[in-house]
């Protein structure tokens, strides 16, 4: 082995010579392992590898690799790419710089040739690639900027959610996007930078570039160089625009059940002490106040059917009324009418009382009576319930729970006015009120 040979040996790095054919005259360690393979000094010509493939993957063949062209064109190539095809099926891409060896009247004799393996750069590339594609396709702003503040990379997210082109944002300060009651921000994000520290899901506000403001959620981490060091910071900025509205709708919609709870708390502690001042035994009171309290849950029921917008004066009455008489003795008439939310509760409660009393004492205790309900919406709403073919009532000057509802509760909860009249085959009960108060805002 010559001098030449013993150094090369020595060599990290993939080395091969050939003579001026080609025929591969020696190869060091490094060689074998990049080729995956261990050519035959003096048989096997131009490179060592099993295969070839050029760096887009096609084969190549022996004969066109660089080592082949450097011979064949007599002068030096730096950094031609191709790819070795190790036995295994193993693609190692490499960069060749071949070059003629000539002897002392300038006769090529031979040639010499580096191979540098550079798999773990195109894996980087893979890598960078993937992750620019990943940023540029995000629905998010993703923003990296330098320990000054200004803005270095600018993906299409933060176009969509600042409104700036890539062109008009990078070199600018960040600051350009904070409000100027929310500078302090970016002072305190910087100082957690530079200690290495990260940011997480930090909800704020931000500037667009037509001068609205967007709610973000803002999370930033460190941008570290290959030695470690803190370099730079990377910034996620996600809408929550969405998020932060629901969260304001179930505020208010937390309030609304409350102030709902409160109101339901207040009628039914109305309703035990009413039914407790016109019942006579506990049997009487419990029975009373649980059939109350369960046409009330009915009323909410249709209310939640209806997402709380309000419910239909035709259900609420077929509701109430269905168990204390068949359908066929029950006449409804009136276009169709979506009542508010009030005028479920209150209706509701009416609607109850005059079915119970109607079914103990009224038409409805009669095989032949009929309840006859019809209402008309001009300019205010008008509701008449008659009873008919029932057995004759007398006024009573006693004031139960039920004629409290009908001609107190229910007319001013509505800002209307209720009226109770007796007839000799049965009640009539009427009621007439602001169609505002009575409808909801989108009839």
């Amino acid at each position: 082995m010559t001098n030449r040979e013993n150094l090369l040996g020595e060599l990290p790095a993939a080395v091969y010579t050939t003579d001026a054919r080609g025929r591969i005259t020696y190869f060091n360690e490094a060689a074998a392992e990049l080729w995956g393979n261990r050519p035959e000094i003096g048989k096997d010509e131009w490179c060592g590898s099993w295969r070839l493939r050029t760096a887009d993957g096609a084969p190549l063949a022996h004969g066109d690799c660089p080592m082949a062209l450097a011979l064949r064109t007599g002068r030096a190539i730096k950094g031609a790419e191709a790819m070795a095809e190790r036995p295994d099926g193993t693609l190692v891409p490499f960069l060749a710089f071949p070059a003629p060896l000539r002897d002392d009247l300038g006769n090529i004799n031979g040639a010499i040739s580096l191979l540098i393996d550079i798999s773990a750069q195109k894996q980087a590339e893979i890598q960078t690639q993937r992750l620019a594609s990943i940023v540029e396709s995000s629905d998010d702003a993703i923003i990296s900027k330098d320990l000054s503040g200004v803005i270095q990379s600018w993906n299409a997210g933060a176009v969509r959610l600042f409104g700036y082109r890539a062109n008009e944002a990078i070199g600018k300060h960040v600051r350009m996007l904070i409000p100027d009651d929310r500078q302090q921000e970016e002072d305190l994000i910087l100082g957690k930078v530079r200690s290495g520290e990260r940011v997480d899901h930090f909800d704020t506000l931000r500037r667009r570039k037509d001068g609205s403001y967007v709610a973000i959620s803002l999370t930033v981490s460190p941008v570290r160089s290959a030695a470690g060091k803190v370099i730079g910071a990377s910034k996620i900025a996600r809408d929550i625009t969405e998020r932060k509205e629901s969260e304001s709708r179930i505020r208010m919609l937390m309030r609304e059940v409350n102030h709902r709870v409160k109101n339901q708390f207040a009628v039914i502690l109305s309703m035990i002490r009413e039914t407790g001042k016109h019942t006579k035994t506990i049997a009487e009171f419990d029975t009373q106040i649980r059939n109350r309290i369960m046409a009330l849950s009915q009323s909410q029921d249709l209310l939640v059917d209806g997402d709380w917008r309000g419910a239909d004066l035709a259900d609420l009455v077929r509701n109430q009324i269905r168990p204390f008489a068949a359908e066929r003795r029950i006449h409804i008439s009136g276009q169709p009418v979506m009542l508010s939310t009030i005028a479920v509760q209150n209706l509701g409660m009416a609607f109850h009382e005059l079915a119970t009393n109607s079914a103990k004492h009224g038409a409805l205790s009669s095989d032949l009576g009929t309840v006859e309900i019809g209402w008309t919406t001009s300019d205010r709403f008008h509701l008449t319930w008659k009873e008919t073919s029932g057995p004759a009532v007398g006024k009573t000057s006693r004031n139960g729970f039920g004629r409290i509802v009908l001609e107190r509760v229910a007319p001013s909860a509505l800002n209307g006015l209720g009226h109770l009249s007796f007839q000799s085959n049965g009640i009539t009960w009427t009621l007439d009120a602001p169609l505002e108060l009575v409808t909801t805002p989108d009839f």
